[in-house]
């Protein structure tokens, strides 16, 4: 390849600041309706990535005041989880109707505490707006299977009912918009909640919490700040949570998994992803690299759809590293709020930093070639310019790790000259696969569409680690009657069994078989309600949406 490495042209920065004093949450924790001081003494700062100087500082929680925050969770289910639908779908468009009328404080606090590009953080706050009016109407709308007769003279109904209390994890690189698609749908289903935010971007969950204090009843929501292991670690094995749900790093959805083991809690993890990108010779090789543009450094690449790996025919390759540099120069690196044209923030925090350089440098030492970045830029904050990297054999750490900052590899597909992209698909492991390939036969419109297809947008597929990719393949919902017969969520097996009403019964078939046999005499009484099943309005059928983004 032809292509020579292109200098970085440095980072815009501002002098002024994004915020002020009376912008910032409390520096406490959110329990019962109310703000607390923490009970450790101990606190975590809470650092700007741009300069490295610490903006806030959040209390270090403890498995106690995860405990008092369960206990006021619990407390205030029975009450929460009675309202009618119409009742908490009033109460959603009103956080909604809040949160959109502080909308520019909740930017300018995510974007001070994430380092994100003010348009980034305007997108998030357009979509946690969204997120809460969306399920503010499923709320009012959930359906169930039908009542049915499956036995002679007997009625069967299935009702749905709230799990109960939820505990949550949330990540740092979207802070405000996770922390909405897990609330939102559980809070909509009748259930209350207990979250942990990143203990690197706290602020925006704590903001909302002191926004909508006065809308939901006390003990409804609840924030714990802390690191992991301490709060996240109660949280996953307490006894009295119903469900456990997070976003977060492979590793982390691990040990959120075994320690909810025990208690047998229903889990739901959103992990990370290595999201290629399959370019085939007929590509339009241009609308290929704008593409990436966006797909592969939204967020400066700090999310697990972003199309970070592309693999493209290798009579191609060089030509569309070409088209691909030029686009990625164009990206304005620079601190948020310095002008609208700024697209590259800096990473999350220093620890993270490290981690990206650390895999460039490894990169370097293994003979890969950056066709455009590779190294950090110069100066205070944590900025990684956006990197392609050429040459990049398929076993290689870069091509199989997600990196999760604004890197790009590009590997090259054998010379096949009947390519197959549905079998080239089949053969990457990896969950979410894009393919730019142009259909002579098709209509100038249809290639130009297909062209501009969204990088992340596809489902999930069953090689995702971000757990149950293979139930939305199915178009199954999480906690149904299908799932469990057919044992694709272990998980999902505490309160499979019916309520019995008057005689306990076998579940119905799920998939057209006959129903079981009744093993009692026969009776010509009435008709009458022989047993209820009584499923819970699992947080699950909402939050398998989360990849759909």
């Amino acid at each position: 390849m032809t292509t020579s490495v292109s200098a970085p042209t440095g980072i815009r920065r501002s002098d002024a600041s994004l915020l002020r004093p009376k912008d910032l949450p409390p520096g406490q924790h959110f329990i019962d309706g109310q703000f607390r001081a923490g009970e450790s003494g101990r606190f975590i700062d809470v650092v700007d990535p741009c300069s490295e100087q610490v903006i806030a500082r959040v209390p270090e929680g403890s498995a106690d005041e995860v405990d008092t925050a369960v206990g006021a969770a619990r407390a205030a289910q029975p009450a929460w989880g009675a309202l009618t639908p119409k009742e908490r779908s009033g109460i959603l468009h009103q956080i909604a109707d809040r949160i959109q009328a502080n909308s520019d404080l909740l930017e300018r606090l995510e974007s001070a505490n994430t380092g994100k590009p003010v348009s980034v953080s305007q997108d998030d706050l357009a979509s946690t707006v969204d997120t809460f009016r969306f399920f503010a109407g499923a709320s009012r709308s959930i359906t169930s299977q039908a009542a049915a007769d499956y036995m002679t003279d007997h009625l069967s109904v299935i009702i749905r009912e709230p799990l109960g209390v939820i505990g949550v994890v949330t990540p740092w690189n979207y802070p405000l918009l996770m922390a909405a698609w897990k609330l939102a749908p559980i809070l909509a289903a009748g259930n209350t909640v207990v979250l942990k935010p990143s203990e690197q971007t706290p602020l925006t969950t704590l903001k909302l919490a002191e926004l909508v204090a006065d809308l939901l009843p006390a003990g409804v929501l609840n924030i714990i700040t802390g690191y992991g292991p301490e709060v996240g670690g109660r949280l996953s094995s307490h006894p009295d949570l119903d469900m456990i749900a997070l976003t977060g790093s492979v590793t982390s959805g691990r040990a959120v998994a075994k320690a909810a083991a025990d208690s047998l809690k229903r889990v739901h993890l959103e992990l990370g992803g290595k999201a290629p990108v399959i370019i085939f010779a007929d590509a339009d090789l241009g609308a290929a690299a704008t593409a990436l543009r966006a797909g592969g450094y939204w967020n400066s690449g700090q999310e697990c759809g972003a199309g970070c790996r592309v693999l493209v025919h290798a009579s191609v390759a060089e030509e569309l590293v070409d088209h691909l540099v030029a686009e990625v120069s164009t990206l304005v690196v620079g601190e948020p709020g310095v002008g609208d044209d700024v697209e590259i923030g800096p990473l999350v925090s220093k620890a993270h930093f490290e981690r990206v350089c650390g895999y460039l440098d490894r990169a370097a030492a293994a003979g890969i070639r950056a066709a455009v970045g590779g190294a950090p830029l110069a100066g205070p904050g944590y900025f990684v310019p956006p990197t392609v990297l050429v040459a990049v054999a398929q076993d290689a750490e870069v091509a199989r790790e997600e990196i999760f900052g604004p890197v790009v590899t590009v590997e090259t597909l054998p010379d096949r000259r009947r390519g197959d992209p549905p079998r080239q698909r089949r053969a990457v492991r990896a969950g979410r696969v894009g393919v730019h390939r142009e259909r002579p036969a098709q209509s100038r419109g249809a290639r130009e569409a297909r062209l501009r297809h969204r990088l992340g947008q596809l489902p999930p597929g069953d090689r995702d680690r971000g757990a149950l990719g293979r139930v939305q393949r199915l178009r199954l919902r999480p906690g149904s009657l299908a799932v469990r017969h057919r044992r694709l969520l272990p998980h999902q097996a505490r309160d499979a069994q019916p309520r019995s009403v008057i005689a306990p019964t076998k579940p119905p078939s799920t998939h057209g078989q006959p129903p079981p046999r009744q093993h009692r005499a026969e009776t010509s009484t009435p008709r009458r309600v022989d047993h209820v099943w009584a499923q819970p309005l699992n947080p699950e059928v909402f939050l398998g949406l989360d990849s759909q983004q």
